[in-house]
């Protein structure tokens, strides 16, 4: 058995109206598609590529803000092939009137990251980042990662890339 892939992601939104309409934006800026099938008498929005669906849904309590730093989901995350594609994301959102952080590289997760970072209504934390070697490395090498804790790490020492 072999997970193949993150199937979607449900997130609860304050003000169903006005986060969906900030996710429509963006969304459709990423090149997303929408669904609105209501769920169980409830408004929902979905919204799908190739390989990924996020999901808003109204929240059935009235927490002020989302926090990253309780229990549950610290930031969502999505990927893009390039740096250039990151860089047109993050000008993609400024146009759209989203606060998004100045893309660069942050070495301290991995010598090649690049990302920008931004919030939704509620301050759930979004991030778009490039696709790095090392990823595909990983893909690539599957089948030569042994054990569970830290293979990558054992395999580049194995080939002296410490």
């Amino acid at each position: 058995m072999e997970v193949i892939g993150l199937d979607h992601v449900y997130l609860t939104v304050r003000d169903f109206r006005v986060s969906e309409s900030f996710y429509d934006r963006v969304m459709l800026a990423l090149g997303f598609k929408k669904g609105d099938k209501a769920i169980a008498g409830e408004a929902h929005a979905h919204y799908f590529n190739r390989c990924l669906q996020i999901s808003i849904r109204p929240a059935r309590s009235g927490t002020p803000s989302h926090d990253p730093y309780t229990a549950g989901l610290h930031h969502l995350c999505l990927q893009v092939r390039t740096r250039e594609d990151v860089d047109a994301v993050a000008r993609v959102l400024v146009d759209l009137g989203v606060t998004a952080s100045t893309p660069r590289r942050y070495p301290e997760y991995n010598p090649e990251y690049y990302a920008t970072f931004f919030e939704d209504p509620d301050g759930i934390r979004l991030e778009v980042v490039a696709r790095t070697s090392q990823r595909d490395e990983i893909v690539a090498r599957w089948d030569d990662l042994e054990g569970f804790l830290n293979p990558w790490q054992r395999l580049r020492q194995r080939e002296g890339g410490g």
